[in-house]
């Protein structure tokens, strides 16, 4: 990428100081069309400016003059396929701290501590985040499985998959090491018990956490494939929130069909309103969205 800066001319250089035009309104529905077909994401029209100070910045970084141009090079470019993953990072990052949501945790610890003992010690307990971001969210999950085994005096028995559609994040997340600001809020035990001072000034997590947890990418439109099976408890927070009412209903269908009888899902507040998904038993709260899936007749 440095050197395709170097190769600039000067005008081209004097360019990338400019300010790009206004997106019309033809463009912009050319762009939302984009990325809900590809990443199942709609922007609304109040969202307008920050599809175009994202592409801004990555068009000024590549030297591209307009948005049909950098469209184009998207869609047929050579590098079609790396630039359109570098631009979904750029669109599809949160921020994001451990334990952002407490309530949503306390919910899962209560969960894995009210299981009969017997089934935990028989089978391995798994986790799944989806579109886990930089990962503060399944190492979240598992050092709150930790303690649990360790309350209820067990081997830790247990895995977190962490998904998400950007590469680089994902890459993020596997590396394990965070700014400190990303514990805001967090018990000073738990800290000093996860984590360990790293290099640059950043926190790393522990490798008996680091060991239990695992990154893939996933695209949300293609559940269908995704191997994970039986899992015994499903994150989906700030995500649905990116989707049209119908697709939020599909990914949630998706997702009960990945869980095991008796699995717990959760999701953001607000996220699914004035719907029961097939198979599943809200959970009584006033805090956190979140069902059980039903026993089967076998159970």
């Amino acid at each position: 990428m440095a050197q395709m800066h170097d190769n600039l001319s000067p005008a081209e250089g004097i360019w990338s100081l400019r300010r790009l035009p206004d997106m019309d309104e033809a463009q912009f529905s050319q762009w939302q069309t984009l990325l809900e077909h590809r990443t199942g994401i709609t922007l609304s029209s109040e969202r307008r400016s920050f599809l175009e100070t994202n592409l801004g910045i990555r068009m000024r970084e590549i030297g591209c003059s307009s948005y049909q141009a950098y469209y184009e090079k998207i869609v047929s470019g050579p590098d079609a396929i790396r630039e359109w993953s570098t631009l979904v990072d750029r669109l599809t990052v949160q921020e994001t701290r451990f334990f952002r949501d407490p309530d949503a945790f306390r919910l899962v610890s209560d969960y894995v501590l009210t299981r009969p003992r017997e089934q935990l010690k028989k089978r391995p307990l798994e986790a799944w985040s989806v579109g886990c971001s930089t990962g503060e969210e399944p190492y979240t999950l598992a050092m709150v499985l930790n303690e649990c085994m360790e309350q209820l005096a067990l081997q830790p028995l247990f895995g977190v998959t962490g998904s998400d559609i950007s590469k680089p994040v994902i890459e993020k997340a596997r590396n394990g090491q965070f700014n400190p600001r990303k514990l805001l809020g967090m018990d000073e035990e738990m800290k000093a018990r996860y984590f360990r001072p790293a290099e640059r000034n950043t926190v790393e997590i522990v490798n008996s956490i680091r060991d239990r947890v695992c990154f893939t990418r996933l695209n949300v439109l293609d559940l269908d494939k995704a191997p994970m099976h039986g899992m015994n408890i499903i994150f989906c927070q700030n995500l649905l929130i990116y989707f049209r009412r119908w697709r939020r209903r599909e990914i949630v269908k998706r997702l009960a069909e990945r869980l095991a009888p008796g699995g717990l899902l959760v999701l953001g507040q607000g996220e699914l309103t004035d719907w029961q998904p097939p198979g599943l038993q809200r959970v009584p709260s006033e805090h956190v969205l979140a069902w059980i899936k039903r026993q089967t007749d076998e159970e």
